[in-house]
């Protein structure tokens, strides 16, 4: 009797010994199953993005011209050409403008309008459906279109409207400050619909308890918009503007098909510099220089965005 006690003393050790080895296999046969499963999203990362990624540095040091592998290491002297070269400058600095008014711009109006657009009234759905029309189109599909709208000759829609009030063509395109205006004006219209309809998905995710609540201790519509609306809107307005501004600083379509970059370098965009210099111009040194500078100022702003964002976000929560 004491022996069987004994024995069945020490078996469950035994067993639980043997359970943790083959919950250990178990966990390394599902480790195993999702690394085959992430190794073509792995693939298409090496190919798609290190490799080009290790090139473009490599290239950005010397006088390579996209064609003759025969090429000599310049060292920094194509980073050197960047910084000497005012279109480039030109085209950095219009490249920030146009995500920064484009991330505020958007942002500041397609909030009031998904409120609006929350509400129940009639033909509430074709509304919405209006409003996200406007960004379905692609923006060079859009900068075309405008172009001919915009355009400074008396042709163009805007000016032949002005002109049947006696008043002469405006210079849309053809004046620096105009043409900024213009660009950047298209981008929040074009954009406006879709992000409203980002933060109409986060305003119907809202507890409707929490504006009954309100509403019941007295708090005005403004009151239960600011502390009620926009704490709950916080991840929709990260998500939104991290993607305004990451898109932004890589804009090209637009800008390109409305004004070539002009007039002069006013709407010249970084993108549009890399491409011009590296493929236009048989530059790809400078090219690949420029491209290596974009992206480490790219990934800069983007993380100093996503570091502002998550503390507005800890401070809502």
């Amino acid at each position: 009797m004491s022996h069987t006690s004994q024995s069945a003393a020490t078996l469950p050790p035994l067993n639980e010994e043997v359970y943790r080895k083959r919950r250990k296999a178990q966990g390394l046969r599902e480790d195993l199953t999702s690394f085959w499963f992430l190794l073509p999203i792995l693939a298409v990362f090496v190919i798609l993005f290190l490799v080009p990624l290790v090139q473009t540095l490599y290239f950005s040091f010397t006088d390579f011209n996209g064609y003759s592998m025969d090429m000599n290491w310049v060292g920094l002297e194509n980073y050197a050409k960047v910084f000497a070269d005012s279109s480039i400058l030109e085209g950095l600095g219009f490249t920030i403008l146009y995500a920064v008014v484009v991330m505020i711009g958007v942002t500041a109006l397609a909030i009031p309008l998904a409120v609006v657009l929350n509400k129940k009234f009639v033909g509430c759905n074709f509304v919405r459906s209006v409003f996200f029309f406007f960004s379905v189109p692609s923006l060079a599909i859009m900068g075309m279109v405008w172009q001919y709208i915009f355009s400074p000759m008396k042709s163009g829609v805007v000016n032949s409207v002005l002109s049947a009030f006696g008043i002469d063509p405006v210079p849309w395109l053809s004046n620096n400050a105009l043409a900024k205006f213009c660009v950047i004006f298209i981008a929040i219209w074009a954009q406006i619909g879709w992000h409203a309809t980002l933060y109409l998905a986060f305003l119907q995710a809202i507890p409707a308890d929490l504006y009954e609540q309100a509403r019941v201790d007295g708090a005005s519509p403004l009151q239960q918009f600011v502390h009620i609306t926009l704490p709950q809107l916080t991840p929709g307005i990260v998500t939104s503007t991290f993607l305004l501004m990451s898109g932004g600083l890589k804009v090209y379509d637009l800008p390109y098909t409305m004004t070539k970059g002009g007039p002069g370098y006013s709407t010249y965009t970084v993108t549009q510099s890399i491409i011009q210099q590296g493929i236009g111009q048989s530059q790809y040194g400078i090219g690949s220089a420029l491209a290596v500078l974009f992206f480490i100022a790219t990934g800069i702003v983007v993380f100093l965005q996503m570091g502002i964002s998550n503390l507005i976000s800890r401070r809502f929560q």
